[in-house]
């Protein structure tokens, strides 16, 4: 894996007001919670952050952010990394490749394993747009 990409938690991410913010969907199918390190206008006070609830509408535009890649020939998500490696979950169709690869089974249908950063190959940050 290059160096060069530092793998991401996957999240939303929005354009509002000439700004690109962390975001959250909802609370209702239309509405969007735009978050910020500093006060902006429009934005409340929350623990620590600031947020404010907008119209999907609203926004320039509204993308899932998510780290992707391959483990074993299989595709795979990023998660989280740490000094053991990369925490990964796998996206493939077959739960027998999933367990032959080392996965384990934390749901129904849902397999992820811990594995040395450089087991996992063709990393890179995939950004989706939500309509």
């Amino acid at each position: 894996m290059s160096d060069d990409i530092t793998p991401v938690a996957a999240g939303f991410v929005a354009r509002f007001a000439e700004r690109t913010l962390p975001a959250a969907l909802g609370p209702e199918s239309d509405q969007v919670v735009l978050f910020s390190e500093e006060e902006l206008d429009g934005f409340e006070p929350a623990s620590g952050y600031w947020r404010r609830t907008v119209g999907r509408a609203e926004l320039d535009w509204l993308v899932l952010i998510r780290t992707v890649g391959a483990f074993g020939g299989e595709p795979c998500i990023v998660l989280d990394e740490d000094d053991d490696g990369l925490h990964i979950a796998y996206t493939g169709h077959s739960g027998m490749k999933a367990e032959a690869l080392g996965y384990w089974m934390v749901d129904h249908g849902a397999y992820e394993v811990v594995v040395p950063r450089e087991e996992v190959f063709s990393i890179r940050v995939e950004r989706i747009p939500v309509p």
